[in-house]
């Protein structure tokens, strides 16, 4: 009994300090997508360091936001976070954790193409406008939708006997998208235009006046809805927040801008928005397993690239 008992007493010890690693030092990371590549491979494992823009503690649901020693993301970091378009789940530690690169730092500008293409690697961006169908049965249910996601009802661009047609920003499709579930009911007429001038895109920080302009406006009434927890809808071309007309808006958070690697994969700010400090889990440190997908158990390992540090 006593040999058995020690046993179970060293089970659990290490079970309890494998948790205590993963909660309070660093975690480990499957990469899901060639989203990253050439830095990072699909299906390589990365450790990630919890430390870097300080710890943020566990149980988000019970004890609320806490961060101890935070620290700013820096530019070209490679970052783990969380989904920070996922309104269903309130707890933010419970979200899809995602990666990309960060390529705007809290007070930065970037210019981009009316906010759908953003240097230094020709992302897409939250607010162009582009046209998508959908059945016309459907109308009251993307209705609804649309009030949930506190979408502003724009007009309809086109309809006929089988579907209405309507214009929706790369954001709010997503945003569409999730909600429906993987049930797509609404599809793409046809890909933007991207010759048209730049304009500055300025990444919000904490205490920061932003200015609200045409082409950030739907960009910045989601992120205040969604991160600042105001109530902001626009009217008439006109940003209201909590019923007044706003020109500039104080931002209470630090804000980047994140991407992916591949600009082919559509996987970054470019569709979720902007990622607050808050959704940061940790900057990704090493890779510690690298094997070809679709290799044999004895092929594909790509040993140079285990213990790599990530950069």
């Amino acid at each position: 009994m006593k040999t058995g008992w020690k046993i179970a007493c060293s089970v659990a010890g290490a079970a309890l300090a494998v948790a205590l690693l993963k909660g309070f030092v660093a975690t480990t990371y499957l990469i899901p997508s060639s989203g990253m590549e050439n830095t990072l491979y699909r299906g390589e494992r990365i450790l990630v360091n919890k430390w870097k823009y300080g710890l943020r503690l566990p149980c988000m649901t019970v004890a609320g936001y806490h961060r101890i020693r935070p620290r700013k993301a820096e530019m070209n970091d490679i970052v783990v976070f969380n989904n920070p378009a996922n309104y269903t789940e309130p707890a933010i530690d419970r979200r899809e954790v995602f990666i990309g690169r960060c390529i705007g730092t809290p007070g930065d500008t970037l210019m981009v193409d009316s906010l759908f293409y953003a240097d230094p690697d020709t992302q897409y961006a939250p607010d162009r406008k582009s046209l998508y169908a959908y059945p016309a049965a459907y109308e009251d249910r993307l209705d609804t939708l649309m009030g949930h996601l506190h979408i502003s009802p724009g007009p309809l661009m086109g309809k006929d006997s089988a579907r209405h047609i309507r214009s929706f920003s790369r954001y709010e499709y997503y945003l569409l998208e999730q909600a429906m579930e993987g049930t797509r009911w609404i599809s793409p007429l046809h890909c933007p235009d991207t010759t048209e001038r730049r304009m500055p895109l300025v990444i919000p920080k904490r205490g920061m006046l932003v200015d609200i302009q045409p082409w950030n406006r739907t960009l910045m009434r989601n992120t205040i809805v969604m991160h600042e927890h105001r109530q902001a809808d626009i009217k008439d071309n006109t940003l209201y927040v909590d019923g007044q007309p706003t020109e500039q808006y104080r931002f209470t958070k630090d804000y980047y801008w994140i991407v992916a690697n591949n600009s082919v994969n559509l996987s970054g700010s470019q569709l979720f928005g902007l990622v607050p400090h808050d959704h940061l889990i940790g900057k990704a440190a090493i890779v510690w397993w690298s094997k070809q997908a679709g290799t044999g158990p004895f092929d594909g390992y790509r040993w140079n690239r285990t213990g790599m540090k990530i950069e």
